[in-house]
């Protein structure tokens, strides 16, 4: 019997693995960043169609609660950060994101670019905070929460100017809930299972997740 001891395994969840790592963008980083955020843009895209009939009878059922299905405009950034896992990446993928958005046409015009910048920017600070190291679960959700935060104080200040109080808070939460749950939750969800099929075998996301599988 060998005496040598398995070694631990990292698990997606865990930090970035140990000893220096460039956090210098790479040719690669960039053709898969910018895959990924036209792809969520054409999502985008979609959503800017559907909506408006999804959100409508939720305002009505509880004005403010409309902010809950604005998570799928937040997920570019936090998907792009947690497959790339470099400085930028979630600022990155939502501008790309509501570029396409924007190009291709809706109803918010050249807004969509300064929500893609308010939101990107909120997600780019939660990885920051982490010193681009963490990429576990609870960082996704916080990541996502940020955006929702960001997101929701945003259209507050740009659609709904004089918002009453119970407005504006109810509007903010479930702005919050729906960026932790489809912007932080299905991103994560997302990478996990891209990473197991070798696709992001060239990223540490998916060199770690083939690790677990051994």
């Amino acid at each position: 019997m060998s005496d040598r001891q398995p070694e631990p395994s990292a698990g997606l969840d865990d930090p970035a693995p140990a000893g220096p790592r460039s956090m210098r963008w790479r040719v690669v980083d960039i053709v898969v960043a910018s895959v990924l955020a036209v792809a969520a843009g054409l999502i985008f895209v979609l959503w800017n169609i559907a909506s408006n009939p999804i959100g409508a009878p939720l305002a009505a059922l509880l004005p403010g609660l409309q902010a809950s299905i604005g998570g799928v405009w937040l997920f570019a950034g936090v998907l792009t950060a947690l497959v790339i896992r470099k400085p930028g990446a979630a600022l990155y993928g939502e501008m790309v994101a509501a570029t396409v958005s924007a190009l291709v046409g809706n109803q918010w015009g050249v807004l969509t670019l300064e929500s893609g910048l308010v939101q990107g920017l909120a997600a780019e600070l939660v990885f920051a905070l982490f010193l681009y190291r963490r990429w576990n679960l609870p960082v996704a959700l916080l990541a996502g929460a940020a955006a929702g935060l960001a997101m929701a104080v945003n259209e507050l200040i740009l659609w709904y100017p004089g918002a009453a109080t119970a407005f504006a808070v109810i509007y903010t939460i479930s702005g919050v809930i729906s960026g932790v749950v489809l912007a932080g939750l299905l991103s994560w969800l997302g990478v996990r299972a891209l990473a197991k099929t070798g696709a992001l075998s060239r990223f540490d996301s998916g060199r770690v997740a083939q690790r677990d599988l051994r």
